[in-house]
């Protein structure tokens, strides 16, 4: 699904990123200017993250959120498109100078999470969601990945004579997908155009970190997340009631036989000195009642993987795995293997190219690189069409042990807002610098 550059290329451009710190930059000339105006419109960013954390929503569903963008970007005198992909919003800022087309990038959308914090601005909102009511939370940042974005796009808009080329502001709904049966996310909006006309020659964005200190950029060269595939197993057998087990070909122990045998999928088929996987079964549904034998049993789960083989091979095998128990059992499984996200894959070389900009906006010793994760993002849509670069923006307290605090997706997820002018002078600089020829 995704492009991969020839592995030994590949190799060489990490070698190179690790072994050797990237030239000397100097500021572009717009910096001092970028931070006196980050700093004026930091207290904005926060009071727009805090708004829309209170009112959060999910997936293809971004209206409000939506409105508040096309409003603000219409006001700051871009050139608006609204509804792209569902509930899209794209801006454009043309500089007053020729030059290429840089792309920045915000996630809109919210989680089925019920907040725990008692912060004045915590989400109070429910919803129906898979048939259940649930809490809706952004319990992952993306409220303050929109009110950066926000702050970048009022900075920018303040420098536009200056700018050598074209800013093109993407604020993306359902990067957490979309509600079942609909389409969403980056693969959407790429379809329907979101890197043409003009069209885009990079990419950038970032993504908070609550186990991360406010004030540290993290960044990693090739595979940064990993991609996402859902997985699905239907296990047919025949039922019966459940005295006489003998009548039935169980589909509840033929359904158990596969969740422990895909365990030995990564333990025992994957080269883990690569790279790491993940083979998660998240959901098993069977069965009405207690004395009854099902005629069907349904999992579902998820892998993970950090590149294009191993991803193969884990699909692969889920498979085989799979059918050939039920086989064994006497029941058949009918398995379906759905693509969720894409490798999310810095580009080596523009990686480089953007280090001196993120070590002149952050310090040295500020930025840092970081293992791989087996979580995953849909960025990597966008880094398939064009080279792209993806960072991780700290947002804890400064220190706090990492480990005793809330992970992204819970309930008691916590950003620390001093960070958040830091993410607006990230995304600016690195539109700037790579606008004006600074990264080639």
């Amino acid at each position: 699904m995704f492009r991969l550059p020839v592995l030994l290329a590949a190799a060489a451009g990490l070698l190179a990123l690790s072994s050797a710190p990237a030239a000397a930059q100097k500021k572009n000339p717009l910096a001092g200017r970028i931070d006196a105006l980050a700093a004026r419109v930091e207290p904005q960013v926060i009071a727009w993250r805090r708004d829309i954390h209170e009112h959060p929503e999910l997936g293809n569903r971004e209206t409000r959120t939506a409105g508040i963008v096309a409003a603000e970007l219409k006001r700051l005198g871009m050139e608006v498109q609204t509804g792209v992909g569902k509930t899209g919003v794209v801006g454009l800022l043309r500089g007053g100078k020729p030059g290429p087309v840089v792309a920045l990038r915000a996630d809109m959308d919210a989680l089925p999470v019920t907040e725990e914090r008692k912060v004045p601005f915590a989400s109070k909102e429910r919803t129906q969601y898979n048939g259940q009511e649930v809490g809706v939370m952004h319990a992952c940042g993306h409220d303050s990945h929109v009110a950066m974005l926000l702050g970048t796009a009022n900075v920018l808009s303040q420098l536009k004579k200056d700018l050598h080329g074209t800013v093109k502001f993407i604020f993306q709904p359902a990067e957490e997908g979309p509600p079942a049966g609909e389409e969403g996310g980056a693969a959407l909006m790429v379809k329907e155009g979101v890197l043409d006309n003009p069209k885009v020659d990079a990419v950038f964005g970032l993504h908070v970190n609550a186990q991360t200190e406010a004030g540290q950029i993290k960044y990693r060269a090739g595979g940064m997340m990993a991609s996402a595939d859902v997985f699905q197993i239907r296990v047919k057998g025949k039922s019966a009631h459940g005295a006489y087990p003998w009548l039935a070909v169980d589909p509840v122990v033929t359904a158990s036989q596969i969740v422990v045998a895909l365990q030995t999928i990564v333990s025992r088929e994957v080269q883990l000195t690569d790279d790491a996987a993940v083979v998660t079964v998240g959901m098993i549904h069977g069965g009405v009642r207690n004395n009854i034998i099902p005629e069907q049993v349904e999992l579902q789960g998820t892998l993970r993987a950090l590149n294009a083989q191993t991803r193969a091979q884990l699909a692969q095998s889920v498979r085989r795995v799979a059918t050939n128990i039920a086989e064994a059992t006497g029941a058949t499984a009918e398995v379906e293997v759905r693509p969720a996200a894409p490798l999310t894959y810095n580009d080596p070389r523009l990686l480089q190219q953007a280090l001196p900009t993120l070590r002149n906006v952050a310090g040295t010793s500020a930025v840092s690189e970081m293992k791989a994760v087996t979580g995953a993002e849909d960025f990597g849509c966008y880094q398939e069409k064009v080279p792209g670069v993806y960072l991780y923006l700290g947002a804890m307290p400064k220190g706090v042990d990492p480990a005793t605090t809330a992970p992204h997706h819970t309930p008691g997820f916590f950003l620390d807002e001093s960070g958040f002018g830091l993410g607006v002078r990230t995304l600016a600089n690195l539109a700037v610098d790579y606008l004006s020829g600074k990264m080639k």
